[in-house]
């Protein structure tokens, strides 16, 4: 039984994504949420942003069945606070397409979610084409939390046009290594 009320992000993300399953919509964890799990609740996200390759009014249907409406492009549940947001296809961060994904195991269920290096891709990403530094802090908190293979992140940077921007980035997390 679900203690809406008391429900963290994670366990959410979890019961969502078992139960999207069982009706046949496949999900995959993307944006601030993944930044909440990754961070271990350092960033706290208040929506769970999902994408789905399958038609949005089976989406629906099957958010519908587990108590959920749709409200200003979300959607949410009378007794719990988070948000749950469907997000435009495919899976890709700057120009690269995501066809790799991580399976987090939680009490409530298996999460398909970005891998650690593509959560980081994705804060720098805001930071890199919008100049979001809560995107750049985010970045380094995960990185700081986790491991986090940063070659791959430099070649993705310098691939994306903006090497400056990556060594602008190493240099404050080896300065909040510190």
């Amino acid at each position: 039984m679900i203690n809406w009320e008391k429900i963290s992000l994670e366990d959410l993300a979890g019961f969502l994504s078992e139960e999207l399953r069982k009706r046949d919509v496949d999900v995959i964890l993307v944006g601030g949420a993944c930044v909440t799990i990754y961070s271990r609740n350092l960033y706290q996200s208040y929506d769970l942003d999902f994408i789905a390759y399958e038609d949005m009014k089976k989406v629906k249907e099957a958010l519908a069945q587990l108590g959920f409406y749709e409200k200003g492009g979300y959607f949410c549940h009378n007794k719990c606070d988070w948000f749950v947001d469907f997000v435009s296809s495919p899976v890709a961060i700057g120009n690269e397409i995501i066809s790799e994904f991580q399976e987090m195991q939680v009490q409530t269920g298996s999460i398909k979610m970005l891998r650690v290096e593509d959560t980081v891709k994705d804060r720098l990403a805001g930071y890199f084409y919008w100049k979001d530094i809560q995107g750049l802090d985010q970045a380094i908190i995960i990185s700081l939390e986790r491991k986090v293979d940063l070659k791959e992140v430099e070649n993705w940077s310098i691939k994306e046009g903006f090497q400056k921007e990556f060594q602008e980035f190493q240099k404050r997390l080896e300065k909040a290594k510190e």
